[in-house]
């Protein structure tokens, strides 16, 4: 691994050469017709890629994965440089993005000082409020196509800090509209917030639980070969060895 302080950055410089080769004349048809629209679908994919590398892959599919939505990165910003009215690269997004970490680390660049995370996460609200003075409610700027259980904790931790919380309260009976499912389920939520808990990874993990389990019901009921089959492929085997 290279030493960030002080390498460039050769594999970078690279992918960003070779994704421009890929989008000029002469270079990729498919890649050349896409567009920021065309593409959300697979920066959605790549990014859920991530997550499941993050918490059931290893070094490899990591590194695979954070390509991918690198890569995806990277093709959204060569779209912009060659489109007229947006004319901006990925040196552009990157130098926006180090002003916009300057600003929001104060304690780091500036004087101010903080001692907790907590201490940032308020820095950082109030940051917010000066850079986006047209946000006038804490849920502004949530996307709404979050998945409904991230949504939720999302939305209560915004309404947490204008004092409106939800009822954790388990239901003494079981739902039977979509109304009373979802007032259940934000009710979840909100308990898991009240012990740490992500709801919507801790949905992911016992559905990856579940699949398990469906996998291994599948490799039960699937018949092996006949048991004289079975016996003539050992006999094989060892003649074979011997």
């Amino acid at each position: 691994m290279s030493d960030a302080r002080t390498a460039p950055h050769e594999g970078l410089t690279e992918l960003v050469a070779m994704v421009a080769r890929l989008r000029a004349p002469g270079g990729c048809p498919w890649d050349a017709e896409q567009t920021h629209e065309s593409l959300v679908q697979y920066l959605v994919e790549e990014s859920w890629e991530l997550i499941d590398a993050i918490e059931t892959g290893d070094r490899a599919e990591m590194i695979e994965e954070l390509g991918d939505v690198l890569y995806q990165v990277l093709f959204h910003a060569d779209i912009a440089a060659h489109t007229a009215g947006e004319d901006f690269d990925i040196d552009d997004v990157a130098r926006h993005m180090t002003a916009k970490m300057v600003s929001r680390h104060p304690h780091v660049f500036g004087d101010r000082e903080a001692s907790t995370a907590a201490d940032v996460v308020a820095f950082w609200d109030d940051l917010k409020a000066d850079e986006k003075p047209h946000r006038t409610s804490v849920l502004d700027g949530i996307p709404r196509g979050m998945p409904a259980l991230a949504l939720a904790q999302k939305v209560l931790g915004k309404a947490e800090k204008v004092g409106v919380t939800v009822s954790d309260a388990a239901p003494a009976v079981s739902p039977s509209t979509e109304d009373e499912l979802g007032d259940v389920l934000l009710g979840l939520v909100a308990s898991a917030r009240a012990q740490g808990l992500d709801a919507e990874r801790a949905l992911r993990s016992a559905v990856r639980g579940f699949e398990a389990a469906v996998r291994t019901e599948e490799a039960s009921r699937r018949p092996g070969p006949p048991a004289g089959e079975a016996d003539a492929q050992g006999s094989r085997a060892e003649g074979r060895s011997a």
